[in-house]
């Protein structure tokens, strides 16, 4: 929609332009921006013409754009020897959303928005991902993308602050993983994501996202049991509860997604 209480939108080609006041915001792909008015700003920043690289793989593992769509995340050639690599497009399917939305949309603005549903949350959070945060002195920061994200909406990202890219480390990428999901409806949005991955000593890492305010993250150093899961699961006690559906059923469908998780990765 136009957004009209806009004064100007400005191109950032340097870190120098990147200057965000208490009504401007960073734009990216805008999808969710032009989505509803946005009384409360009078300036966004074109972050795109910085010309960030979207991807870059090398030995380490991979970085992630902000400014990366999903398209391009998700067009990414497979690599040898990342077998979780799947996830990708897998959580990029999650969100609901159109063709058209997946060439515009990009990772850094999905998570940036903490919306509990947010795909590429549950994908950065799954991988153990780590957000790149530039900082107003000019200097960044470092911080788990599970810490980032903090509830619905809200993160540790203050106003003057640009998420720059998130980047995933290689013998992680490794690890086998398996994806589960529901929604109420068959096109609707992430009622509950459960991801899990296994890691070489035969731990299980399993993340919940969808279902909760913000990302759960269950660490085992050894594989878990059945009721060893269920009790880690059934410990959280704050399960979402919006149209997309209520606490009781997040609830008991994250136990469910979790066996299936379980039971693939054993």
């Amino acid at each position: 929609m136009d957004l009209t209480s806009l004064d100007r939108i400005r191109a950032a080609h340097d870190r120098t332009e990147l200057v965000l006041g208490a009504r401007s915001a960073p734009l990216a792909g805008g999808t969710w921006l032009f989505s509803e008015p946005q009384p409360d700003l009078v300036e966004l920043v074109d972050l795109t013409t910085l010309g960030w690289p979207p991807v870059e793989v090398d030995g380490a593992g991979l970085t992630i754009a902000a400014t990366c769509t999903l398209r391009t995340l998700a067009d990414l050639s497979p690599v040898r020897g990342w077998s979780s690599q799947h996830l990708v497009a897998r959580c990029a399917r999650s969100l609901a959303a159109s063709e058209k939305i997946w060439d515009a949309a990009t990772v850094g603005g999905n998570i940036a928005l903490a919306l509990p549903a947010g795909a590429m949350t549950s994908l950065a959070v799954a991988l153990d991902a780590t957000a790149v945060v530039w900082t107003s002195d000019g200097g960044e920061r470092r911080q788990p993308v599970l810490d980032l994200v903090t509830g619905v909406r809200t993160t540790t990202l203050t106003p003057d602050e640009v998420l720059r890219a998130v980047t995933v480390q290689a013998q992680v990428l490794a690890q086998p993983a398996a994806f589960r999901r529901i929604a109420l409806t068959r096109q609707g949005r992430s009622g509950a994501v459960v991801i899990g991955r296994r890691d070489p000593a035969g731990g299980l890492v399993v993340t919940v996202t969808a279902s909760v305010p913000r990302p759960y993250r269950l660490a085992f150093p050894t594989p878990p049991s059945a009721a060893d899961l269920h009790d880690a699961v059934d410990a959280v006690d704050d399960w979402y509860d919006d149209p997309h559906g209520a606490p009781d059923w997040r609830r008991a469908m994250t136990l469910r997604l979790a066996e299936q998780v379980r039971e693939e990765l054993a």
